[in-house]
């Protein structure tokens, strides 16, 4: 299992068995207890953690993302309204929809120099890696 961010609720599956194991992978959203979520990709390289989130339709200042305690969150709200006045029709139509992702950073991750960019519908947050410095072994006598 790679040292990668995980979903913060112990009750979710893993995010890689669940990306890894599904005999399915969401083209857009996946259904989550009555929620729209949208489609995590996550990749790692030598130097870095990759996060990409399908949300066609949302703009880069439809979402929030944020650190609190080394967790990571991805949310989004969006409402919009649609209002059409003809002689003595009045339609109006409106659809909201809200998500929130949290993934826990692993301690690689350097939280002081996460980037996060939006195009084409994908918001893509980079997450640099930090040299992590191994202690080496000392051995403690016993007196």
């Amino acid at each position: 299992m790679l040292p990668i961010l995980r979903k913060t609720r112990s009750s979710w599956p893993n995010l890689f068995d669940e990306f890894f194991n599904n005999d399915y992978h969401p083209v857009l959203f996946d259904w989550d207890g009555g929620r729209s979520l949208p489609a995590v990709n996550i990749t790692e390289s030598k130097k870095d953690y990759r996060v990409e989130v399908a949300a066609p339709g949302l703009t880069r200042n439809d979402f929030k993302v944020s650190l609190d305690e080394n967790v990571l969150t991805i949310s989004s709200e969006k409402e919009v309204k649609n209002e059409t006045k003809e002689e003595d029709v009045l339609r109006r139509e409106f659809s909201y929809s809200s998500f929130s992702r949290c993934f826990t950073l692993p301690e690689t991750a350097d939280a002081d120099k996460i980037k996060a960019s939006h195009k084409d519908g994908v918001l893509s947050i980079t997450i640099p890696k930090k040299e992590v410095t191994h202690t080496p072994a000392k051995e403690i006598k016993v007196s």
